[in-house]
């Protein structure tokens, strides 16, 4: 079994910084990649960013691009997601999940509450 436990979320000011830790856990041999998701009030939850353990090949949305970089350190098996220039409609629950190879999510964390005022 994998576990996955995420941390650094917080309150922050529009214009400000975080960086978000997720720390995986258990079966780590088998992660493919790994992924950022985060779901608003309301909304759906969305992809925010992923990367892939062997080559660190990374993709993002195109709402977060340029503000945000998604790194891993597979020593630690922890996938960080260094967020800048936040502003409020980036405020969320963040998710850390895992990757089979066809991209599909298999395990779920339990999600960091990210708060940007304006």
């Amino acid at each position: 079994q994998l576990q996955l436990v995420e941390s650094g979320g917080g309150l922050v000011q529009a214009g400000g910084s975080l960086r978000l830790s997720c720390a995986a856990s258990g079966r780590t041999f088998s992660i493919y990649a790994m992924a950022w998701f985060r779901q608003a009030p309301g909304k759906e939850r969305e992809f925010v960013a992923r990367i892939t353990w062997n080559f660190g090949r990374t993709d993002y949305a195109e709402s977060v691009k340029g503000r945000c970089t998604i790194s891993r350190v597979n020593v630690s098996n922890t996938v960080y997601l260094q967020m800048n220039r936040l502003a409020a409609e980036d405020t969320a629950v963040y998710y850390c999940a895992v990757l089979d190879t066809n991209m599909q999510v298999v395990r779920w964390g339990q999600g960091t509450q990210v708060t940007v005022s304006s």
